[in-house]
């Protein structure tokens, strides 16, 4: 018998059994609570959210660690991580519980119900202008449906649907990566100018014109787009501040702090004392619905995906054309 221990929780285990049944034998609420887990490194915290007692997720967590054959989780002074190993089956265990959740709305939709959950990943801009009215049309014929949201920047997202935590996102067209990607609109680049600021130009920004002068950025892996444009341009405004709220950079151009470029979208709607004016020569955020794959999302996501192709070129042209 080949056995180790974990030197952090002082456990032994037996490495053989991983190569018997044990492993095959796990099943989907052990994956749900190892995933759970992951997110609230909290054993009370994740029992409360599924349902069980302290001590039955505690023993949950012991079978599971006996079936694999090595330790899922190291048990910190404020709470718990996950061990190196037990985070390397996590995307599987997403990807399963996402065969499982097309398994189930297939088998419901064969009897004519209708059952289902999806997780949507979204840049905020999204969330604020265009998700709560795609939301609202979608659910008056899908009230049953459970809908996630998750916002978070391009970076962000992107792994999020790598490691199948999201069915798929609104974000822009990803250029190095292969994904299915459904365009509904382009989102122009503006400059962000404080109230005032002399312009030679008032219909538009040259990119030049950035050369050499105060700078707030959008974070690295915010948003790809903006990056891209400034090197683009060949342009080196001077880096004052890195920044990954959109409203506060925003309110910061506002405070006279530096200029910036950020996205059509993400300036509509708000009361700033700013100017955002379209940039020469243009650039554009080509906007879409990405995914790993639209043949294998859930009975649930690809209606969504449908309905959100179908409405949304009318509520993006009415929501641009605010600005």
């Amino acid at each position: 018998m080949n056995t180790w221990i974990d030197s952090k929780n002082k456990n032994r285990y037996d490495s053989n059994r991983t190569l018997g049944k044990d492993v095959l034998n796990m099943d989907f609420q052990e994956y749900e609570l190892l995933l759970d887990l992951a997110e609230t490194k909290n054993i009370t915290r994740t029992a409360e959210r599924l349902g069980y007692s302290q001590p039955g997720a505690s023993h949950i967590l012991k079978k599971i660690e006996e079936e694999l054959g090595f330790p899922v989780i190291f048990r910190e002074k404020y709470g718990v991580t996950l061990t190196p190993a037990a985070e390397l089956l996590l995307p599987t265990m997403r990807e399963l519980m996402r065969i499982q959740e097309r398994l189930e709305q297939t088998i419901y939709s064969i009897k004519g119900l209708e059952y289902g959950k999806m997780t949507i990943g979204a840049y905020s801009s999204v969330s604020i202008h265009l998700l709560p009215m795609i939301l609202r049309e979608f659910k008056e014929f899908h009230p049953n449906l459970i809908i996630d949201i998750r916002e978070g920047g391009a970076e962000n997202i992107l792994s999020w649907i790598d490691s199948n935590e999201i069915d798929f996102a609104f974000i822009s067209r990803p250029y190095a990566r292969t994904m299915d990607f459904f365009s509904y609109g382009k989102d122009p680049l503006v400059a962000v100018l404080p109230e005032g600021y002399a312009l030679d130009h008032k219909r538009n920004f040259p990119m030049e014109s950035f050369e050499g002068q105060p700078f707030i950025l959008s974070a690295d892996g915010n948003d790809f787009d903006i990056h891209n444009a400034l090197e683009c341009s060949g342009i080196t405004p001077k880096y004052n501040y890195s920044v990954l709220d959109d409203h506060t950079i925003l309110s910061m151009v506002e405070n006279k702090l530096g200029l910036s470029i950020l996205t059509q979208l993400i300036c509509t709607g708000y009361h700033y004392k700013v100017e955002c004016i379209p940039v020469d020569p243009p650039y554009y955020r080509d906007m879409g619905i990405g995914m790993k794959s639209y043949k294998k999302l859930s009975p649930a996501a690809k209606s969504f995906v449908d309905f959100a192709i179908a409405r949304i070129p009318k509520i993006w042209n009415e929501v641009l054309g605010e600005l």
